[in-house]
């Protein structure tokens, strides 16, 4: 299966909380899924969410 990624950066100080709802949102609306979390020491979340490409048929012209 083929996925495309996208890197989120959140701010030291984002509490658990906050974190929780961002990814939330993301995966409602926007379809994609929690590929991996890295916390670093000063705080930082480095997030990276993935969701599979749909290749799907082109819609055809109206003539």
């Amino acid at each position: 299966m083929d996925y495309e990624y996208v890197p989120l950066r959140l701010p030291p100080g984002t509490d658990r909380l906050t974190t929780q709802a961002q990814l939330t949102i993301q995966a409602e609306y926007g379809g994609w899924e929690l590929a991996r979390l890295l916390l670093f020491g000063d705080g930082t979340r480095k997030v990276i969410l993935r969701r599979r490409v749909t290749g799907g048929p082109l819609p055809a012209l109206s003539s």
